[in-house]
């Protein structure tokens, strides 16, 4: 589904593309779907969330500078329903270390926490941190 929209600015730094009603009505994936977003040739999944009673697709500042596009600047933006399932690789230096319980507690965390967790692992600068995180990561797995 096509339409216009204005990048808002949500708060300081985080914008959203609100999305028209009819529209989510018409993914038919219910009031918060899972999207494919296409903004200026460039991809993104994400999910339609609803804020302050309007409906919005987060729009983070890699996927703004990756698609060209600020707050306040109109765009067409395409959303379509995401039906495909959402997975995270655990990175490697983590992967190394899980036993078959760990890998099924990462398998049964939402694909927001486990990309939180992949991403505390991998954004580490020096080999040191990257293993606090590790062992940060099994315990929260071993709850």
């Amino acid at each position: 589904m096509q339409f216009r929209t204005t990048v808002l600015a949500a708060r300081q730094t985080a914008t959203g593309l609100p999305v028209p009603d009819d529209v989510v009505t018409a993914l038919g994936g219910g009031r918060r779907p899972a999207v494919t977003v296409r903004l200026n040739g460039y991809s993104y999944r994400s999910t339609v969330a609803v804020m302050g009673g309007q409906n919005l697709v987060p729009l983070a500042a890699e996927h703004r500078a990756a698609a060209g596009v600020e707050a306040g600047q109109e765009v067409v933006v395409d959303l379509e329903l995401d039906t495909e399932p959402r997975t995270v690789e655990p990175p490697a230096a983590l992967a190394a270390v899980m036993d078959d319980a760990d890998r099924a507690a990462f398998a049964a965390l939402s694909p927001s926490k486990q990309k939180a967790h992949a991403l505390a692992v991998d954004g580490a600068k020096t080999d040191a941190t990257r293993d606090r995180r590790v062992q940060a990561v099994l315990v929260a797995l071993r709850g």
